[in-house]
């Protein structure tokens, strides 16, 4: 029985001694399984409630923070306003105005689950309906129309305003630039592009002007030119009309024009019973009627070569026929008729 035991005995030392050698070696090699795997990984953040070290946010260093410092160092990255620009014009406006916002605290999340130095980006997202109805109420204040230059008055003469050319916003390539500049939390000013829109008449352009001066019965042609942007063309003597029925002072045009007119009698005790006179030798407005804006007054040939000079028509302006159709082949409709009692 002793000896029986005492193989038993060595026999199960033996097994034991196995199976200790075998579990130290698996022991081992999980070790060195688990050191390899930590060499190949980033080591995890701390779950200390604190953004890992060196971790960014486009940018923004939020390493070593709480999250809700975090979140406030982000807000006011994200707040930061966008600037626009023009030559030397510039306009600021909050990204929110635009129709940004920041997804600040789904950033936060993702800051404290991140290892160490990881960069992260900002995600906008941006209500591109509200981008454009802000572009187009900014357009609206943007866009400049072109001024044509136009005859006025200075003085006892006409002259011609300078010409201005005029801005349209290019709509689409606001928004497309504005939409880059707030998804990437780009700060730089936005350039703006516009079209220049020039004007339909400058000062060369600007045609003709009559100045009629009522007391010295003159009529004058001024012509684009000179100095102050019209020079004398040309001058007539005129009849203006009687004291009882004088010509209308004031700022008129050139509405109507008939070659060869009939003489319709006006509505005017002077003319009551009077026929209408039709085209011919003896036709009181000769043969060229430049009717003004000025009811029932016109500029018009006479047979009656002996009242220029004078005060003598019924309010209209009367010319030596001739000269009357010289002056109408170059006049239009719309040329500006100035009456001064001058």
């Amino acid at each position: 029985m002793t000896y029986r035991k005492y193989k038993m005995t060595r026999r199960w030392a033996r097994a034991v001694t196995l199976v200790a050698f075998a579990a130290t070696i698996l022991i081992g090699v999980e070790a060195a399984a688990r050191t390899q795997q930590a060499v190949g990984q980033p080591e995890a953040p701390a779950d200390d409630g604190l953004i890992a070290a060196g971790v960014t946010v486009s940018g923004v260093d939020v390493g070593g923070m709480e999250a809700e410092e975090a979140q406030r160092a982000l807000n006011r990255f994200a707040l930061r306003p966008v600037s626009v620009t023009y030559e030397r014009e510039a306009w600021s406006y909050a990204p929110t105005t635009l129709g940004a916002r920041a997804h600040v605290a789904a950033a936060v999340d993702e800051a404290l689950r991140a290892p160490a130095d990881a960069s992260l980006e900002l995600t906008v997202s941006v209500n591109e309906r509200r981008l454009v109805r802000w572009t187009r109420s900014f357009a609206r204040r943007f866009d400049v129309k072109p001024e044509n230059a136009e005859i006025v008055l200075r003085g006892l003469r006409p002259v011609a305003t300078r010409a201005h050319a005029g801005r349209k916003l290019s709509r689409w390539s606001t928004r497309t630039a504005l939409l880059t500049a707030l998804e990437t939390n780009d700060r730089l000013p936005v350039r703006l592009s516009a079209r220049i829109v020039k004007p339909r008449v400058t000062g060369g352009e600007v045609g003709l002007a009559i100045v009629i001066k009522r007391a010295s019965n003159t009529l004058v042609l001024y012509r684009p030119g000179g100095s102050k942007g019209m020079k004398v063309k040309r001058r007539f003597g005129i009849a203006t009309g009687q004291a009882a029925y004088p010509t209308p002072l004031g700022n008129y045009e050139i509405v109507t024009m008939q070659r060869d007119p009939w003489w319709n009698p006006p509505d005017s005790d002077w003319a009551e019973g009077a026929e209408p006179i039709p085209p011919g030798p003896g036709n009181p407005l000769g043969t060229r009627w430049m009717g003004l804006s000025a009811p029932a007054v016109g500029i018009h040939g006479t047979p009656d070569a002996a009242s220029i000079g004078y005060s003598a028509s019924h309010g209209c302006i009367r010319m030596l026929v001739p000269e009357a159709e010289w002056l109408f082949e170059r006049v239009e409709i719309g040329t500006p008729v100035y009456i001064l009692d001058a």
